[in-house]
């Protein structure tokens, strides 16, 4: 996620007092639902984004999921610039907006500033989905596994693109055996849980992938 550029749409929406246009949804998306936490929770790899100052150059980004005490989620955001050897790692935290059955967050890194993350697709195994920021500079496509199937990739390019976003700038980010020396393995095993398991956790939906 753009961290700064987050803070500072946050601010901004904080200072006019139209703090539920920071922590909505895209004009013209709906988040998923219904939706299980447990079964999101984990680490996830960036298979695509629209870059911004605070990713550029980064590859091997991953994004962890964990319930904090207080019944948020504590979330890290982790990225490797390959050339340079250098971690770079943002951690925040999250709560749903409306309920927990529907994938639509507000996110902090820093103080009361929050922005909208927002589930646009998730299929029913929980091993890929679409996420959105408030509006539609904000966007990643995320997996359980560093490779996603191309077949699978491109539907959610061409889901995006049909929602508006400009896909045409999206980045690729390097996941493959470059990035092994920065995986946390144990996180890697909790995080793939999910996507192993041979019986589909179906969510009540169809999924339109």
């Amino acid at each position: 996620m753009n961290v700064p550029k987050l803070i500072r749409t946050a601010t901004a929406c904080l200072v006019t007092g139209v703090l539920g246009g920071c922590v909505g949804l895209p004009k013209g998306t709906t988040a998923v639902e219904p939706f299980s936490l447990d079964h999101y929770l984990g680490r996830w790899y960036e298979i695509a984004r629209l870059d911004h100052r605070f990713e550029k150059g980064l590859d091997c980004v991953t994004a962890t999921y964990s319930k904090r005490d207080d019944g948020g989620v504590r979330v890290v955001n982790r990225g490797v610039n390959l050339d340079q050897g250098k971690v770079r790692e943002a951690v925040g935290k999250a709560y749903f907006v409306k309920n927990a059955h529907i994938g639509q967050f507000k996110v902090s890194f820093f103080g009361p500033f929050y922005a909208g993350y927002n589930i646009l697709e998730l299929d029913d195994n929980y091993s890929h989905a679409l996420i959105a920021g408030p509006n539609r500079d904000y966007l990643w496509i995320l997996s359980r596994t560093p490779q996603l199937a191309s077949k699978t990739r491109q539907s959610l390019v061409q889901q995006a693109a049909d929602l508006g976003f400009p896909t045409q700038a999206l980045v690729f980010p390097d996941q493959s055996g470059r990035c092994n020396p920065y995986r946390e393995d144990g996180a890697d095993r909790v995080s793939t849980a999910y996507a192993n398991q041979s019986t589909p956790r179906s969510s009540g939906r169809e999924s339109r992938l």
